[in-house]
């Protein structure tokens, strides 16, 4: 059985059936949202979907101090070299198969600057990740994007998919609706909303919007989820 955890806004950790750590978009020191400090959290892989400060904030140290690989789009994989990091690009449609499982990015329609020292000559595609883990669990992590009619694509190959439903930056909850109609996962976990008072949303009227097409499990900061 894998561990999810959330950390608050988008950032989360899995633990797979094999025992590898994954971190996705680790945002923990400023991240109003957190209580854990980077400095406890363990990492075999990094997963990045896109360069914005509150998806990369943290994966430079926890990268150098856990040996960790990050996994990120060619041109964010470029300056995690130069950081000195092991990295393994990917860019969108591409896949590659790893020691947790297999991975593939996805598209994401959001903004690609990479915000962090010397970042501005590595801007890139924002995307998403969909993972088939080693325990056979299928878990589509959808990043800060708008609803996409290339979702649809994903119908029948998602247990779990991560949604933002913060809306302004993201998709808003009646967009993640029609992406759960999209997707028709198992269960559905909402992320990127309520971090700050811009992003502000009611994840229990989400999931009454959702009903029966999906199960919702509204993680707070620090809770786990076990599939």
């Amino acid at each position: 059985m894998a561990t999810l955890t959330y950390h608050g806004h988008a950032t989360f950790s899995i633990e797979t059936d094999g025992g590898k750590h994954l971190v996705i978009d680790p945002f923990f020191g400023d991240n109003p949202s957190c209580e854990t400090s980077v400095d406890d959290v363990s990492a075999d892989f990094i997963l990045l979907t896109h360069g914005h400060y509150d998806h990369v904030a943290d994966a430079v140290p926890l990268a150098k101090r856990t040996g960790a690989t990050v996994i990120a789009s060619h041109e964010i994989a470029k300056y995690m070299e130069g950081q000195g990091l092991t990295t393994s690009p990917h860019h969108i449609g591409g896949g590659v198969q790893y020691p947790f499982g297999y991975v593939k990015m996805t598209p994401a329609l959001h903004g690609g600057m990479l915000e962090l020292p010397g970042g501005e000559a590595f801007t890139t595609v924002p995307a998403g990740f969909l993972l088939e883990l080693d325990g056979g669990q299928r878990v589509y992590l959808a990043g800060d994007t708008a609803l996409l009619m290339e979702m649809q694509l994903l119908k029948g190959r998602v247990d779990i998919a991560v949604l933002p439903i913060g809306d302004r930056y993201t998709m808003g909850p009646q967009d993640a609706l029609r992406a759960v109609e999209f997707i028709e996962p198992k269960v559905v976990i909402p992320c990127h909303y309520n971090t700050w008072p811009p992003i502000e949303q009611d994840s229990a009227a989400f999931a009454t919007a959702v009903g029966d097409r999906a199960r919702v499990e509204a993680l707070k900061p620090g809770a786990t989820f076990h599939f």
